[in-house]
């Protein structure tokens, strides 16, 4: 009898056990919520091969424009996947760092033949030429003559979600020519890295540049598809005028989500901390710092022959890598920081930048004044590191054009912003 009792006890607590393991039919009630992967706009191709079928096309691409197979280990290039699927691809313009992505920050390309597909690739970035007229076209835009015949126009880059990161001015020009052309524009979105924060001085009309095309803070918190959808809903194109754009939308994707790019997006930014890092420290480009390129912690850390050793204790020495033929203080040890193990950021940190300025032995060749205004988007903030305001004062002068960023950001917004 007591056996049997304790049978029965034994099954009761098996039942009891497994009912735990039982899926909860009741969603909303459910306090555990099922993470879904997010899904690129470039995978989703039954939302846009029907666009392009029976089309000359023309692709904007890099090493990250990929349809990712079962998983992100797994990946065809965009184009190799359009010519397998039927579609006429006639040429592809490339952006800065090339088609493959092996080519150095703001190094000149020029146009070339893909040794794989056989497809003439355009450089967006260097010397675009007018191939009648034999000149330089402006804004490294896609010629009238390259664009004959074309009938619509796939973007598929992976962007970082920083204004002076310039597949954003890539994207600016191919729109501009796609409206001036008449030709459709097909934007296949990706998640933004960086898009869970918004920070930073807005560009003034004066520092405009290839490193910033729109009047956008630093970090902007926007994906390429949104900014896109912003671009042309505010008239930044010139005159005004505005493409006819479609953007793939993206899938469980949230402002707040973390994604891990599968992909190096560019040379210089090879794991997800130099990409969390990348807003803060590329204004040392500006400087007579280096922020690593030419080392194998390229933006995830600093320094300068100028920064004191008694102050800045760790030290690097910049050499010729994959990305950086010629790096700043090439061969000269440079003392500075490791922040490799960093907390990762919500906001643009401009204290190791102020901290540097306020220690380095050479003040007056600290900033390259040109470059660094680009940069920053204004002539000011170079004026305010000079006369030693702290970060939150420097902060609180660029806010009311944040609030009114912000405004105008958020009726463009395609995603969650939680």
């Amino acid at each position: 009898m007591i056996k049997r009792i304790t049978l029965i006890s034994s099954l009761i607590l098996l039942l009891l056990t497994l009912s735990c393991f039982t899926p909860n039919k009741d969603k909303k009630n459910s306090s555990i919520k099922e993470k879904k992967n997010i899904v690129v706009g470039a995978n989703q191709t039954e939302n846009y091969i029907h666009l392009l079928k029976g089309k000359n096309i023309a692709v904007v691409a890099n090493n990250t424009s990929v349809i990712f197979k079962n998983d992100t280990a797994r990946y065809t290039h965009l184009v190799d996947s359009l010519l397998s699927l039927g579609i006429h691809i006639t040429k592809v313009f490339a952006p800065e760092h090339g088609f493959r992505g092996s080519a150095d920050a703001g190094e000149d390309l020029t146009d070339t033949i893909d040794s794989k597909t056989g497809l003439q690739i355009i450089s967006l970035y260097g010397e675009n030429k007018n191939p009648t007229k034999k000149q330089i076209y402006n804004y490294r835009k896609p010629t009238p003559e390259q664009l004959n015949n074309i009938e619509a126009i796939v973007f598929d880059i992976q962007d970082v979600g920083v204004r002076f990161y310039t597949y954003i001015s890539t994207l600016h020009n191919v729109m501009e020519a796609c409206a001036e052309n008449n030709i459709p524009l097909i934007v296949l979105d990706r998640p933004n890295p960086n898009g869970h924060y918004v920070d930073g001085p807005v560009l003034e009309e004066n520092t405009k540049s290839y490193a910033g095309l729109g009047p956008i803070p630093i970090v902007y918190g926007m994906t390429i598809g949104e900014y896109a959808l912003m671009t042309n809903g505010e008239k930044w194109l010139n005159n005004g005028i505005q493409c006819n754009l479609k953007v793939i939308r993206l899938k469980n994707y949230t402002h707040k989500s973390t994604y891990s790019l599968p992909l190096r997006p560019s040379p210089n930014l090879p794991n997800d901390k130099s990409i969390n890092l990348y807003p803060s420290l590329c204004l040392f480009e500006g400087t007579n710092v280096s922020c690593g390129r030419g080392t194998e912690m390229q933006l995830q850390i600093f320094g300068s022959p100028y920064l004191p050793s008694n102050i800045y204790k760790f030290s690097f020495i910049p050499k010729p890598n994959f990305g950086s033929k010629n790096p700043k203080h090439e061969n000269e040890k440079c003392y500075g920081l490791d922040l490799s193990e960093a907390d990762n950021l919500q906001s643009i940190n401009f204290s190791w930048l102020i901290d540097a300025y306020r220690a380095t032995t050479v003040k007056t060749n600290f900033f390259r004044d040109k470059a660094f205004n680009k940069l920053a988007g204004n002539t000011l903030l170079k004026q305010q590191i000079e006369q030693g305001l702290s970060m939150e004062e420097i902060r609180a002068s660029w806010q009311k054009d944040l609030t009114d960023f912000k405004k105008t950001r958020a009726k463009y917004l395609r995603y969650p912003e939680n």
